[in-house]
């Protein structure tokens, strides 16, 4: 009995012992397995294919080329943007150089015109009223000196200063003015005795009334503003020019010159040309106002 069952527990511990070194066994067998997979793995990889490889590849490759396309996009659109606004602002350049060059003509010519016709008012005036400025040389006769007389002294005699005029008037009132000496300066009216002046003695000349120092307004231009009534104007500036008739017309100072200022409606984009004598006198006044 007893040998019996040590006969038993001998088996059992033999096939235990036996059981342990199976597991053994398989363990190091699937260790083996999963180290060969992964030499192979890695041999697939270096070879470029392993297919897990391939597939990160293939995303990476997508993203790439997503990439590229996109910035050629950009790139494209932002040479675009660059071309318009180059050539918008070319555009603008030119158009300010055609403006400018057009109004410096106009001013130029508008200043040889006012020039013009100054020269042509301050003639005449000259010829109605006899008062030239040409002063013709007088004949005199050399006699011969004799040897005991004295040196002649050279007469020195005062040069006559060129008339000065100063334009206070509009145009239609120099005209209306000369149209009156014209009429003084006629030969003979019925029932009136000729008068003994002549016609360039001051007395023909009407003289210009003198204004109340209330109607004068301070008008002046210095380096191409305008100061009138304590303010200062300048070119391109919105105003209201209102004249002795209650008129009220919106206008843009076009250009200032050096006599005179030019005003653009914005009715009808007309221009007109008032003049510093005209501003004094109150004959237009000046207003701001608001460009919007």
């Amino acid at each position: 009995m007893t040998a019996l069952q040590d006969t038993e527990d001998a088996s059992e511990t033999d096939l235990a012992k036996h059981d342990e070194d199976d597991y053994v066994e398989i363990k190091e067998q699937m260790y083996q397995d999963k180290l060969a997979s992964l030499k192979r793995q890695l041999q697939q990889l270096q070879e470029g294919t392993l297919q897990e490889y391939q597939k990160r590849m293939k995303k990476l490759d997508q993203q790439y080329k997503e990439r590229l396309r996109n910035a050629d996009l950009f790139l494209q659109l932002e040479t675009e943007q660059v071309e318009r606004n180059y050539i918008k602002e070319k555009k603008a350049a030119v158009k300010e150089f055609d403006d400018k060059k057009v109004e410096l003509k106009e001013n130029l010519i508008a200043e040889l015109e006012e020039k013009k016709k100054m020269i042509e008012n301050e003639k005449l005036t000259m010829e109605l009223t006899g008062d030239s400025m040409e002063v013709k040389p007088i004949m005199t006769r050399k006699l011969r000196r004799r040897p005991n007389d004295p040196v002649p002294i050279p007469d020195k005699r005062r040069k006559p200063a060129p008339a000065q005029l100063n334009y206070l008037l509009t145009d239609d009132q120099i005209m209306e003015d000369l149209r009156t000496l014209n009429k003084l300066k006629s030969p003979k009216r019925p029932g009136v005795s000729p008068s003994p002046v002549s016609p360039s003695s001051p007395e023909h000349v009407p003289s210009t009334p003198i204004e109340s120092p209330s109607q004068r307004y301070e008008a002046r231009i210095e380096e191409g503003k305008l100061y009138y009534d304590k303010r200062w104007y300048h070119k391109s500036q919105a105003i209201y020019l209102e004249s002795k008739d209650n008129t009220k017309i919106s206008c843009v100072i076009s250009s200032v010159g050096t006599n005179e200022i030019w005003v653009r409606k914005t009715s009808d984009s007309t221009k007109m040309r008032i003049y510093l004598g005209q501003l004094q006198r109150g004959a237009f006044v000046i207003r701001r106002r608001s460009a919007a």
